[in-house]
């Protein structure tokens, strides 16, 4: 979704919050349970927007009816480089309603995993404030 990426590349998280459906479903790629939620998943991105390090969009797939997309990524979290793919399905509204991260080597994911606990509460405020 290429308004998706053009905000994530701007650093425009507000753009990307606005993307969102109220009831989206956030798939993390070190948590079990999704989360669900807008204000939710927007601090969960504006989150990783502050833990990720040389973020870049490498590879952009949708499919025929435009409903879903994925896009390939690489990144530098604590020192680690990954690779990972964001895959998001649009409602019929074109909102994001499922958000699914994947991200490979264990190594790197294992370094999200801290660096997104250290947002935890910080997360947790955001997405609990207004």
């Amino acid at each position: 979704m290429h308004a998706f990426r053009s905000a994530v590349e701007r650093g425009d998280m507000d753009a990307v919050a606005d993307l969102l459906s109220d009831d989206v479903v956030f798939t993390s790629p070190v948590a079990f349970k999704p989360y669900t939620g807008k204000p939710l998943t927007a601090a969960i991105l504006r989150a990783v927007s502050r833990v990720f390090a040389d973020f870049t969009y490498i590879r952009e797939i949708n499919d025929p009816d435009g409903r879903n997309h994925a896009l390939v990524f690489t990144a530098t979290v604590n020192g680690r480089t990954l690779q990972g793919c964001d895959f998001l399905h649009l409602d019929d509204n074109g909102l994001i309603d499922d958000l699914t991260v994947m991200v490979r080597p264990l190594s790197a994911a294992q370094a999200l995993s801290e660096a997104m606990g250290a947002e935890f509460e910080r997360i947790t405020q955001e997405a609990t404030a207004g």
